[in-house]
């Protein structure tokens, strides 16, 4: 974990914790930054901003991922809910509910299916299991608050995320900025010599 410290306000922490995910610290004065243990050398600074950087990416890359397959659940949730819904309203009748079913990509077949209480799930790893209706429908809400509120929290992280790229960024412009100064300084001092 390659986390940079300045002068600058450090005591500014963030509301929640981001995944683990660490925080890149602005640095404000470089020349104090380099001064400090562990920073001898601008190549030595600037290769571990680019590890951190790196870190950020990958981190990047699967929240993003996990952003994508909860913005597919979400609504699949969604449409089996109302399944369910559509289900409970003609448990009570005495005629079969007609309806198409995915056999697969894009294959489908009638069935009819009596008025019953009961719904299979599928609950992932090959697994399916029977439920009432109103257990099945409490388990898909919660599912539902928690797919959604997990999304909200991904969402939340990748905006963190965002800046500490920024910060990174900046911090290493910074440094490599100054580093050229340094060596223009040194170069006219002697050329003058």
């Amino acid at each position: 974990m390659a986390t940079t410290s300045g002068s600058g306000d450090s005591n500014a922490a963030p509301s929640r914790k981001h995944l683990g995910i660490p925080q890149s610290i602005f640095v404000e004065d470089v020349i104090a930054f380099m001064k400090q243990p562990g920073n001898e050398t601008a190549d030595l600074v600037l290769k571990r901003l680019d590890e951190q950087y790196q870190k950020y990416k990958f981190m990047e890359l699967n929240l993003s991922q996990k952003k994508r397959r909860l913005k597919s659940q979400i609504p699949e949730i969604k449409q089996t809910l109302e399944v369910l819904k559509h289900m409970q309203k003609k448990k009570d009748s005495t005629d079969p509910m007609d309806t198409m079913f995915l056999l697969a990509d894009n294959l489908y077949a009638k069935a009819s299916v009596p008025p019953t209480d009961k719904v299979c799930l599928w609950l992932g790893a090959n697994v399916m299991l029977e439920y009432d209706i109103d257990e099945a429908r409490a388990l898909l809400e919660k599912n539902l608050s928690t797919a959604t509120r997990n999304l909200e929290g991904l969402e939340d992280d990748l905006d963190f995320l965002r800046d500490q790229f920024t910060t990174t960024e900046v911090n290493m412009a910074r440094v490599y900025n100054w580093d050229v100064k340094r060596r223009s300084s040194e170069a006219a001092s002697k050329s003058t010599a």
